[in-house]
């Protein structure tokens, strides 16, 4: 067998090069030339230019659609953001900032399921005897779960073979490396040919695998962006470290809905599932305050009703700050013009500070109201009731447009006790959950008109 080849490619152009340059000769970019492999075997004797056996072809009518297999993790939250449990053979890459609890989550996963399966742990960034430690801090079961410390990825693949674990932890992709490279660990190349041959041992032999992946000072998983593309799944924690929530969310799936959200609280025994998130998002003051209302998000599957805080107050400069946490600082801009033409309310002179309590982010359109409503009752200085809740987008004519799911929202907020509920009048059932009184508006300013009655 012939030697494989290093080349060089430009990630900007994809024109390839025997040696390292700075300066692409084709394109012009700087630095952007890395490391990769092309295989240097010819092609057998008779067969030049031959790519491969003939493709198996089948019409979708004959392609088999049987349910994909899946076990379960032991963990109900994180069973739900992967869409139901583990399939076997999927590569699963978890993302995070340092210290948020990447680590923890999936050495509790992995040895709870070595009680029933053959689980392998391989870390590069820490010894046997640290994840020991942390094991018995969390009191987590020691003695079914293998663990191993190496950062090259042919041992880690033979070790595999030998092993066959039904699920293996990589920790973390950045600290692999191939011995096919000359590049050091973490770089470009190497991040992306060591998870090709996980890939490829992933779905040959059946080994559902979890990657740990850094991520950068914008929030982006570190390395080439071809690895999300690679996997089936990408995990992405959020929250503060210094906080006692972890929101696990999906935003690729192939064996699941996307945008799924798992919550789990930090104690001193490891990351505990919360399996009734807006009781804890809901933990407010006893009396109302100005600039605080709650709104029905949708996540996923399930709805969660989150409180969204407003603070507005006399701007002294030339241009007045707008600042979210947790919402578009956008269309929080795009909102408070609709508000002063739809509503003749003006905030050109005010400082306005949107806050989604809990650290959650809500992307979708339905927070617009209960974004006006907050900053409202923040402005007049005039508390809303807290048994009030609001949601509905907002279009820049000033009309309320229905948002999905708008029954199981209601029922959410029934169940919680609340007794009143302004929301689009296509959202509006044709009969209320027991003890909620719906006012269904059309306009921008019937909603502000029911505010305060």
């Amino acid at each position: 067998m012939a030697k494989a080849k290093r080349m060089y490619g430009c990630t900007e152009c994809g024109s390839t090069f025997p040696k390292w340059a700075g300066q692409c000769g084709d394109c012009g970019a700087w630095n952007t030339l890395v490391e990769t492999i092309i295989d240097g075997a010819a092609p057998p004797s008779g067969r030049a230019g031959w790519a491969g056996d003939q493709a198996n072809i089948k019409t979708l009518a004959e392609v088999s659609v049987e349910e994909v297999p899946r076990f379960s993790t032991a963990s109900g939250e994180l069973d739900r953001v992967l869409g139901g449990g583990l399939v076997d053979g999927s590569v699963v890459l978890i993302g995070g900032d340092p210290g948020i609890g990447k680590s923890t989550i999936l050495l509790q996963t992995l040895c709870n399921v070595a009680r029933q399966f053959p689980a392998l742990y391989v870390t590069g960034e820490e010894s046997q005897q640290q994840v020991a430690m942390r094991a018995r801090r969390l009191d987590l079961p020691q003695d079914k779960l293998k663990v191993m410390t190496e950062t090259c990825i042919e041992s880690i693949i033979a070790t595999a073979r030998l092993e066959k674990p039904k699920v293996m932890v990589i920790d973390s992709i950045q600290t692999i490396f191939t011995e096919q490279l000359q590049s050091a660990p973490g770089g470009v190349a190497q991040v992306r040919e060591s998870a090709a041959l996980l890939v490829r041992f992933a779905k040959q032999s059946g080994t559902a695998i979890f990657l740990v992946g850094h991520v950068t000072k914008e929030g982006a998983l570190a390395g080439p962006r071809v690895l999300e593309h690679m996997v089936d799944t990408v995990l992405y924690f959020e929250g503060e470290s210094d906080g006692r929530l972890r929101l696990l969310r999906a935003v690729k799936n192939r064996f699941g809905a996307v945008n799924e959200l798992g919550v789990f609280g930090m104690t001193d025994k490891g990351l505990k599932e919360v399996t009734n998130p807006s009781a804890i998002f809901l933990t407010r003051a006893q009396e109302s305050v100005p600039g605080s209302v709650v709104m029905a998000t949708w996540e996923g599957t399930r709805p969660m009703l989150v409180e969204v805080q407003a603070l507005v107050d006399t701007s002294h400069m030339a241009n007045p700050r707008r600042v979210t946490l947790g919402l578009d600082q956008n269309r929080l801009a795009m909102l408070l013009a609709v508000l002063h033409r739809h509503g003749g309310i003006p905030t050109y002179d005010q400082d306005v500070f949107i806050n989604v309590v809990g650290g959650v982010k809500v992307l979708e359109t339905a927070s617009d109201l209960a974004l006006m409503a907050a900053v409202i009752s923040s402005l007049r200085n005039r508390p809303l009731d807290t048994d009030l809740l609001v949601f509905g987008e907002v279009g820049l004519s000033g009309e309320i447009r229905p948002v999905p799911s708008g029954q199981e929202r209601l029922k959410e907020a029934a169940k919680h006790g609340f007794k009143r509920a302004i929301v689009p009048k296509g959202n509006a059932p044709k009969e209320a959950p027991a003890g909620l009184q719906i006012i269904a508006v059309t306009r921008l300013e019937q909603a502000l008109d029911a505010l305060f009655e």
